[in-house]
């Protein structure tokens, strides 16, 4: 059977303010834009983090997925 020990766990309420989605909101746009200059506008030649070819080719895949041309 089930102790009284047991019974009297909850689980705790999720916090939905509108402070605390606003911040959640920001950080997922944010990461969401990275994510997207990564894969749809870094080429190698003109990224803004030098002239290597190393972000470029980790995500050559899924830029033809995507539709984005990079040839």
């Amino acid at each position: 059977m089930t102790t009284p020990e047991a019974r009297k766990s909850r689980a705790t309420a999720i916090d939905l303010s509108a402070a605390s989605a606003v911040a959640w909101l920001s950080l997922t746009a944010f990461f969401a834009l990275v994510v997207l200059y990564f894969v749809g506008v870094d080429q190698g030649a003109t990224s803004v983090f030098g002239d290597n070819m190393y972000i470029h080719e980790f995500v050559h895949d899924a830029r033809h997925l995507l539709g984005f041309p990079c040839h």
